[in-house]
């Protein structure tokens, strides 16, 4: 790590300790040192030559209509790319548990569905695209163990009651979970700090949240560099590093144990 990105994360650290609360908002690249793919990468989902999927387009085999339409693809897709029940927690999902423990962070704002920040030992999750460790009958609403359909004998798996049992996640042509948006707005709007990291800001209308932010302190924790407006009064961070190594170094100036 440079001398640069060392006295950025020096200055995230003093910031940290001035603001009363800190939300976090991250996307794909939270997990991917975890080993979980992202999707617009060049190693991500939408770029993995499968010749049972070449022919459909990347965002189809993550929809709606994929899935009333094309099921067997869309659970034969799901069980290969979507099973992260061994992956574990990296140091970004490590850091954000210790942080909530400490009664700094309001809440974990995630895109993502592998469900590694509740992994972690987080608590305050707002799941706003869903998790595939959950699961659901579409006819009655029962629900299901996060093992069910990744190790279900059925191509498609059925309810008792004869309906069709899905991964409880935002596909496209979906609307997002209302409670998950609503406490996602809540956490954002009364955070002092922000804290974005490995996201794009591509997808919305996630996206869209970090507008309600109006506290003193963005920070921007990615790879690649990210263009944001600021409201007036407010200061600004960009680190543009792995996320992980960021909130280890981070951890260690402020004393935390990650391994615990």
């Amino acid at each position: 790590m440079d001398e640069h990105t060392e006295k950025q994360i020096e200055t995230l650290k003093e910031w940290m300790e001035n603001a009363s609360s800190v939300c976090f908002f991250g996307g794909a690249g939270v997990s991917t040192e975890s080993g979980v793919p992202d999707f617009r990468s060049k190693d991500g989902l939408y770029n993995q030559h499968d010749v049972q999927f070449d022919q459909y387009p990347p965002e189809y085999l993550l929809s709606h209509s994929c899935l009333m339409q094309n099921p067997k693809v869309y659970y034969e897709f799901h069980r290969q790319k979507m099973d992260t029940r061994k992956v574990e927690p990296n140091n970004a999902h490590k850091y954000l548990a210790a942080l909530e423990k400490t009664g700094k962070l309001n809440g974990v704002v995630t895109q993502n569905i592998d469900g590694l920040h509740q992994k972690a030992g987080s608590r305050k999750v707002f799941e706003i695209h869903g998790s595939a460790l959950r699961n659901y009958c579409m006819r009655c609403g029962r629900t299901y163990p996060e093992d069910y359909i990744f190790d279900s004998a059925e191509t498609i798996p059925h309810c008792e009651c004869g309906g069709v049992i899905r991964p409880d996640i935002t596909l496209y042509e979906e609307g997002l979970p209302e409670q998950a948006v609503q406490d996602a707005i809540h956490a954002i709007t009364s955070a002092d700090m922000l804290i974005i990291g490995g996201t794009s800001l591509t997808v919305y209308p996630a996206a869209s949240y970090i507008r309600y932010f109006g506290g003193r302190y963005l920070v921007v924790i990615n790879r690649d560099a990210l263009h944001l407006s600021l409201g007036a009064g407010m200061k600004s961070l960009i680190i543009q590093e792995r996320i992980g190594e960021v909130f280890t170094r981070l951890a260690q100036l402020q004393g935390m144990n990650l391994a615990d």
